[in-house]
């Protein structure tokens, strides 16, 4: 199964979540998360960090990403794991591909023209926000 990443890091206020504009497909021209692939025997938060840090220039002494959920695609053979953070200290983020974004949290994330993921994305937040207290 190809194993997956996406990272919702938000600022220090909590008011905007980092996002990257896609530059190819699937969704290109619109808003994700940033993340990326899980190399095969990589160790599944390592790979969180180190695919942020590639992404986005924010290294592990900048956050601390907690795992919230993940999703298999059993037809895709895909699984997909959700991180979150909180910025320790405001960071300059240094794009690798795509652009890179400070959306407020308050935008509307199940909007599929705009924002990747099928709708994925606005249930990650809910979840992420029912539970905050927990995570950062």
């Amino acid at each position: 199964m190809k194993k997956l990443n996406v990272i919702m890091v938000f600022n220090q206020e909590e008011d905007k979540i980092l996002m990257c504009k896609r530059a190819k497909e699937p969704y290109k021209g619109k808003y994700n998360l940033v993340g990326g692939k899980v190399e095969q025997g990589e160790d599944e938060l390592h790979a969180a960090y180190r695919e942020l840090q590639e992404e986005t220039g924010i290294t592990k002494d900048n956050i601390t990403l907690i795992p919230i959920m993940n999703f298999q695609y059993k037809i895709s053979d895909i699984e997909l794991e959700l991180y979150a953070g909180k910025l320790k200290k405001n960071v300059e983020v240094v794009k690798e591909v795509n652009e890179l974004y400070w959306i407020d949290k308050k935008e509307n994330f199940f909007d599929l023209q705009k924002y990747a993921g099928e709708g994925n994305i606005g249930h990650m937040l809910e979840r992420v926000e029912m539970n905050k207290d927990k995570l950062i």
